[in-house]
């Protein structure tokens, strides 16, 4: 299987603190893999390094062969790297179509177009519209985003970040926050994402993981725990001890 991202012995430090302690971890063409942890165990770190956002102190990342360590954020995405945010970043006053059609003109390297008006660019609105509607968002295009249930702002990241055609995408808790009556279109639209896109997913809710990932990898204050299948993961006892909260023995 090709590799699309790898990370070698990842660390970043913030002074004493190891936020990332040597982690490598391989991410397949098309994969479905979940990065799980308890709360502070550095996976929005881990993301933030993967994207750009911060610098490793030292280690590799390589996407599709390439060493994208020292690259600009804006490159990666150019490079075929998206991510979502546990807290959205979608422009409230902007609708949906809006918002995609801007994404997919930044991708064909025309997003100073979208500063001015996404008016009279028919084929990227089209386009647009067009991922709207698989995402079950087509019946609220025109509404301001503000004005969306939450659920529905979360699908609108993924189908944001879907609009820039990536390789690899990372999904930072997009079930965060939003109300369990709405929880099942993410679960739904996750699982209905592109099968040559491969998924990173960082998430605490398990029904999500499970029902969606192939493998996952768990970490533990900066380090990776273990690794392995849906299975293996549910049955190992450092598992149940470090993030369920389970005694081993039990």
């Amino acid at each position: 299987m090709t590799a699309i991202l790898e990370t070698v012995s990842l660390v970043r430090r913030f002074g004493g603190l190891v936020a990332t302690s040597d982690v490598s971890l391989t991410l397949h063409q098309g994969a479905r893999h979940a990065l799980i942890g308890p709360n502070g165990a550095g996976k929005t770190t881990f993301v933030n390094l993967l994207t750009g956002a911060l610098k490793p102190t030292s280690g590799r990342i390589l996407l599709e062969g390439v060493d994208i360590t020292r690259e600009a954020a804006h490159r990666r995405v150019g490079r075929g790297m998206a991510r979502t945010f546990q807290i959205n970043q979608l422009f409230p006053d902007l609708t949906p179509l809006e918002t995609v059609t801007f994404a997919v003109l930044e991708r064909c390297g025309r997003g100073m177009d979208a500063v001015r008006s996404v008016a009279g660019h028919a084929a990227e609105i089209d386009e647009a519209a067009d991922i709207l509607e698989r995402f079950r968002l087509a019946d609220v295009m025109g509404w301001k985003t503000s004005d969306m249930p939450y659920g529905k702002q979360r699908l609108l990241e993924i189908a944001v970040a879907i609009a820039a055609r990536p390789k690899v995408l990372l999904l930072d808790e997009p079930a965060a926050g939003v109300p369990e009556g709405e929880r099942h279109e993410i679960l739904d639209m996750v699982n209905a994402l592109p099968a040559s896109v491969a998924v990173l997913l960082i998430e605490h809710d398990m029904d999500l993981v499970f029902s969606f990932a192939e493998r996952i990898s768990v970490l533990v204050n900066g380090a990776l725990l273990v690794e392995g299948t849906t299975r293996e993961v549910a049955e190992d006892p450092r598992v149940r001890t470090a993030y369920l909260g389970e005694d081993a023995d039990a």
